[in-house]
């Protein structure tokens, strides 16, 4: 049980570190959604399974959603 949790706070500190090291906001996008997913398993584990389907409603799949869309909408200045 302390290697899953181990592995998943391992992924989560991944994913916000190339989320923050990411120039392009589509793949920064993508990790911050990586990094809500690691957080929705982790609090499954930690026994709080309501927390964890919010966590992934709201956090790996709608705010996602929605950085995806703003960023499809916007022009790209190289």
């Amino acid at each position: 049980m302390i290697i899953i949790i181990t592995s998943l706070v391992i992924t989560m500190l991944a994913g916000a570190i190339a989320a923050c090291a990411l120039r392009d906001l589509l793949s920064a996008a993508i990790a911050s959604c990586l990094v809500s997913l690691a957080a929705a398993i982790l609090f499954y584990f930690l026994q709080a399974p309501d927390v964890a389907m919010a966590e992934a409603s709201i956090g790996a799949a709608l705010v996602t959603a929605i950085l995806v869309i703003a960023i499809r909408r916007t022009e790209r200045q190289e």
